[in-house]
């Protein structure tokens, strides 16, 4: 390897472009199947169920919630326990 290197513009464009993608990778929004707390929204979406439903599961304690602010939300792994339990 010699002392000085020249690093065109082309280099630099490409160190850019490979630079943004991997910051979209790291920054992009992680599906629910990934994502450790979801928000009502996402939990009826999954489970295929209204509203009313959810708010039943709160009530009764099937399904533990955090609220922040007027924001529900619900743990991935106390979801998936709730599937699995419904599978046997």
């Amino acid at each position: 390897m010699t002392a000085n290197e020249i690093i065109t513009k082309e280099d630099l464009k490409t160190f850019k472009a490979e630079l943004l993608l991997d910051i979209k990778n790291i920054l992009k929004p992680e599906d629910s199947g990934n994502k450790k707390w979801l928000k009502s929204s996402e939990v009826r979406k999954l489970l295929n169920i209204s509203p009313g439903t959810l708010q039943n599961l709160r009530i009764n304690g099937t399904l533990p919630f955090t609220r922040i602010g007027s924001i529900i939300y619900y743990k991935q792994e106390d979801i998936n326990t709730i599937l699995e339990a419904g599978l046997r």
